[in-house]
């Protein structure tokens, strides 16, 4: 019997990088830029015909491979002018867009396919990426009369 600990079962996502619980290895990082900025130019310039990501801004920040590089999830934020969030920081249509991203990632996996040299295309996922939600939070903390009196009280 070995003593190994079993570490495919620890829990941890498969996106979080390789299994000695390090960072994504080179070979993701390489293949996740290759696959941001592939699809930056595929949303730009296709058409693609779901109405409701007519005339969308979406800001790709992060594309996260798996270790054998089959599936990438890929971090969004689609820019609203004048939104108004939920108690969870999303606008009603940012899920729209984020869901439309989803349902047309089989068209939006062949056009990346055609677009980039990989073995195999990845099956996509698009997430909201929370980080700017998350920005915006701690902006709001730090802008606070709270904080700038605390600030004003150390500096005396």
């Amino acid at each position: 019997m070995s003593k190994r600990s079993n570490k495919h079962n620890s829990g941890s996502s498969a996106f979080q990088g390789n299994l000695k619980g390090r960072g994504p290895s080179q070979r993701q990082l390489r293949a996740g830029e290759l696959i941001r900025h592939a699809l930056v130019d595929i949303l730009i310039r296709e058409n693609l015909h779901d109405p409701r990501l007519k005339d969308v801004s979406v800001t790709i920040s992060e594309v996260r491979t798996s270790p054998d590089l089959r599936q990438a999830s890929i971090y969004c934020m689609p820019l609203i002018q004048g939104k108004q969030s939920t108690a969870h920081g999303t606008s009603q249509r940012e899920v729209e867009i984020i869901e439309a991203l989803n349902e047309n990632a089989p068209q939006l996996r062949g056009l990346l396919g055609q677009k980039i040299e990989m073995k195999f295309t990845p099956a996509l996922i698009f997430r909201k990426d929370e980080s700017f939600d998350e920005a915006n939070r701690i902006d709001a903390l730090l802008s606070s009369p709270d904080v700038a009196r605390d600030l004003a009280a150390k500096d005396d």
